[in-house]
């Protein structure tokens, strides 16, 4: 990779498959690292606005969605279109057209189950996996038996599944989802601008049937070992992930592993803090890649 070449500005574009339409936010050489940014709910590629340039100017290939069902030209009606097989071939089909044979993944939240999932099924894509927030996917389920608290943290799974909940949602034009933020110390011009993709039409109502198509897979998750360098950062004050969800995810990597426990941070890392977020990705991706 080469590092001397001067980063673009972050630029966005529209890349297509399966006659959906995606919104990319890409930035970084043409010949840098490929590296593939997942955001979780509820966010958008904005969730990545403070890392994006760091990745560039180091000399990174960076691309960050806006996922199925976030991107305007990515909503089909219905449940099975946001099945995990969905959302993987989402991801692959993205880094095919841009050229990626392998890439870096990095993910949060449900772009964090993502990104776990695609390292446990395309390894071979793989240069290197860094995960914020969500555990390895049997380690929430290892912490969801063993951990009285890990239910309850993640209670919202099964609330969003609930008839109505979106027109509610819109109804108080997400007062929850603002209330949520602000205790989770996200900035409220983020606030905003995550709370604009989600009023579009049919934004809210697609996030949700992420949901609904993983609920019969989020608490059955088979004990897949990751092989792959793993880089997992977790804030100890996140409301909905656990210290035991947190550290189990160690028992579920087979290859070179760090965990990075960030005192007093919660669930929205990038938004929290970004600075030590960018430092701790770009010591990873350095990690694992030509340079």
């Amino acid at each position: 990779m080469n590092n001397k070449q001067a980063a673009s500005p972050v630029q966005t574009q529209l890349i297509s498959h399966s006659g959906l339409g995606f919104t990319v936010d890409t930035v970084g050489p043409k010949d840098g690292a490929p590296v593939l940014l997942l955001h979780g709910f509820p966010q958008s590629r904005h969730a990545w606005r403070e890392q994006l340039p760091v990745l560039g100017q180091a000399g990174f290939r960076a691309y960050a969605p806006d996922q199925r069902g976030y991107s305007s030209g990515a909503r089909p009606d219905g449940t099975e279109p946001y099945g995990l097989d969905q959302l993987i071939s989402d991801a692959l089909a993205l880094m095919d057209t841009v050229a990626a044979p392998r890439f870096h993944v990095i993910g949060h939240d449900w772009g964090g189950h993502l990104a776990w999932t695609l390292a446990l099924r395309a390894p071979q894509r793989m240069l290197s996996l860094a995960v914020l927030s969500r555990p390895h996917p049997a380690a929430f389920v290892m912490a969801l038996k063993g951990d009285p608290e890990q239910a309850a943290r993640s209670g919202h799974h099964s609330s969003l599944l609930q008839p109505g909940v979106a027109a509610a949602m819109r109804a108080s034009d997400f007062s929850a989802f603002r209330a949520m933020y602000k205790h989770q110390r996200v900035p409220d011009d983020a606030a905003e601008h995550y709370l604009d993709i989600l009023r579009q039409p049919g934004a809210i109502e697609a996030a949700i049937e992420w949901y609904r198509a993983g609920a019969s897979t989020f608490r059955n998750a088979s004990a897949g070992q990751v092989k792959i360098p793993t880089l997992y950062i977790w804030g100890n004050a996140d409301a909905t992930v656990g210290r035991l969800a947190a550290e189990s995810s160690a028992q579920f990597v087979d290859g070179p592993f760090r965990f990075v426990e960030i005192p007093d941070a919660g669930h929205f890392l990038t938004d929290e803090v970004p600075q030590r977020i960018s430092e701790l990705l770009i010591e990873h991706l350095r990690s694992f890649s030509k340079l």
